[in-house]
């Protein structure tokens, strides 16, 4: 086997779909020089394999991380998978085969560029979901709970429970409009599908009370001497505030 078989996996996206991608890429000797999903544009000369996502493989690739490598290493693989960021998959493909050589030590072998990609980009991933769960605001719409969220990586599936733990009465709706895709919650019934487009009637009077008194709070509370709009920005990054009700005009 050589790094870079000429062939180009194409998959359907899940992670169950790249663990096949894994299971593929030992169970035939390969490689393979990139990875896709199967809407991405692919501009290759190299021949294409799709890969056929079976949950039985998947499942046995997931349970082999775990017992020949580690915990940590599978939730490392989780978070990676989660990220948007460029070339994903080749980069956990390379980190399983080095875990699947040396053993649960991978983890701690940031010297190396993939360990230290991958361990980067899952860190990367739980920061914003942490985030998330601090920064997320719901305004009421007829009874129900909506919340639109912009982030740079699919973490709506590491923060809804979150808000089905808070709020285990409400009925909520939690809309990616980056990744267009919502989570409904209602009587403990769980749903995550995909959504093109969200489209919110005006808040009604109530609701506008509401955020007035939201900001009112937020404003009333801060110690003018003690205001840090530099150290504000560290701990809550403006690319949030869109979505804030404390930073929106009412």
């Amino acid at each position: 086997m050589h790094y870079g078989t000429d062939v180009v996996y194409l998959y359907d996206g899940s992670f169950e779909g790249l663990l096949c991608c894994v299971y593929e890429s030992y169970y035939k000797r390969e490689l393979p020089y990139m990875i896709f999903t199967f809407d991405e544009p692919q501009e290759t000369l190299f021949p294409i394999k799709e890969i056929t996502t079976i949950l039985a493989a998947a499942k046995k690739v997931e349970a082999s991380i775990s017992r020949v490598i580690s915990n940590e290493a599978l939730q490392l693989v989780r978070l990676c998978y989660l990220s948007r960021e460029e070339n994903r998959e080749i980069m956990i493909l390379e980190f399983l085969r080095m875990g699947y050589k040396i053993g649960a030590t991978v983890t701690g072998m940031l010297s190396h560029d993939t360990v230290r990609a991958v361990t980067k980009t899952a860190q990367a991933v739980s920061r914003e979901s942490n985030y998330y769960k601090e920064f997320l605001r719901f305004s009421d719409y007829n009874n129900a709970l909506v919340a639109t969220i912009e982030p740079k990586n699919y973490v709506l599936p590491l923060i809804y429970n979150h808000f089905c733990d808070r709020f285990p009465g409400e009925r909520f709706l939690i809309y990616d409009k980056r990744h267009k895709c919502a989570f409904v919650y209602q009587s403990g019934e769980k749903r995550l599908f995909p959504l093109e487009h969200l489209e919110l009637p005006e808040p009604d009077a109530k609701e506008e009370m509401y955020r007035e008194l939201w900001k009112r709070f937020y404003d009333t509370i801060a110690i003018e001497g003690r205001i840090n709009l530099k150290l504000r920005m560290n701990n809550m990054p403006k690319r949030y505030w869109s979505h804030m009700t404390e930073f929106q005009s009412v």
